[in-house]
């Protein structure tokens, strides 16, 4: 495996040259147990035709390993990926359930009324960032320093990536260890992606966080519930279940008009998604029966149904 990327392929005769993705600037390779691959008792590891090579384990390995897969990332920064047999067992039951409503100032805020801020790695990185992108776009093309500036940008980039990967993996651990079923919104990542609030909705990271939610509760035993995009979990008062209609986001704390109850938007949508995928969770934790539906006056509601038309 060499340092420097292959851009092409070997030509065959009567072939054109392939080229490689210029979007993954990846290197892997892969050897099976016929490669006689060997972790030595001293924790490095020996490979066909390269020898031992030292490594700093993040964990220790459940059983022999079946294959390693070696893989360079664009920061030339190189990681073993190991196949092995683990029988992870289901956590033992917990009581509490809660729903999540996924945000931008907040990243997250539980139906039992926790919020969890917004680490904003990409932005805080941002100055650093455009530097060394600016000190990449002076570099002349296919010099030994343009070499070195990209690795410096994707150094960054990796560093950014890995803070958030980091703060995904710890969140959700805990979620999952804590609770015995978790809901949370499906969104449109990629709608959201398309507005003026593209880079903050990339930096949190959504789907990347959803997905591991939804891995480790079937790794574990527990419940994940995904509700519908379309359901009206800020539109509708989580104490009585009357919609009160849309309302623009400056509004973080609204009163329902039905009941007199003073909301926060975010805790009671997170109440509302725990509701809609039959956890019945409240603010406090404890479970609780749906009350009595209790109807809006016509100029209250969400709704404003058509004119009728006058008789002729």
């Amino acid at each position: 495996m060499e340092g420097r990327r292959t851009e092409r392929t070997a030509t065959t005769r009567g072939r054109a040259a392939r080229f490689k993705s210029r979007k993954d600037r990846r290197q892997a390779v892969r050897f099976t147990a016929n490669s006689r691959f060997r972790v030595l008792p001293g924790g490095r590891l020996r490979l066909p035709k390269i020898g031992d090579v030292e490594v700093r384990w993040s964990r220790d390995l459940p059983s022999a390993p079946s294959s390693v897969t070696v893989i360079m990332d664009p920061a030339g920064r190189y990681f073993a990926s190991f196949v092995v047999e683990a029988t992870p067992g289901a956590l033992p039951g917990a009581g509490p359930v809660t729903g999540i409503d996924l945000g931008l100032t907040h990243f997250a805020v539980l139906s039992d009324g926790t919020k969890i801020a917004s680490p904003r790695f990409l932005r805080r990185a941002e100055k650093k960032l455009r530097r060394a992108q600016r000190s990449l776009s002076r570099k002349q093309d296919g010099s030994r320093n343009r070499d070195k500036a990209r690795v410096k940008v994707a150094r960054a980039h990796g560093r950014v990536a890995d803070a958030r990967r980091e703060f995904h993996h710890q969140l959700s651990t805990a979620l999952i260890r804590d609770n015995q079923a978790v809901a949370v919104e499906d969104l449109c990542v990629k709608g959201l992606a398309r507005t003026r609030l593209a880079k903050s909705v990339h930096d949190a990271g959504w789907s990347a966080f959803t997905r591991m939610l939804e891995y480790k509760a079937r790794l574990y035993g527990r419940e994940f519930h995904r509700i519908g995009r379309f359901v009206p979990t800020s539109q509708v008062c989580s104490a009585c279940g009357v919609k009160d209609g849309p309302k623009p986001l400056h509004i973080r704390t609204w009163q329902c008009q039905a009941c007199g109850m003073w909301l926060d938007r975010d805790i009671n949508a997170a109440v509302n998604v725990a509701k809609a995928a039959g956890l019945a969770a409240t603010a406090r934790g404890a479970q609780v029966r749906p009350g009595p539906r209790v109807p809006a006056q016509r100029g209250e509601a969400g709704t404003h149904p058509k004119p009728r038309r006058e008789a002729a």
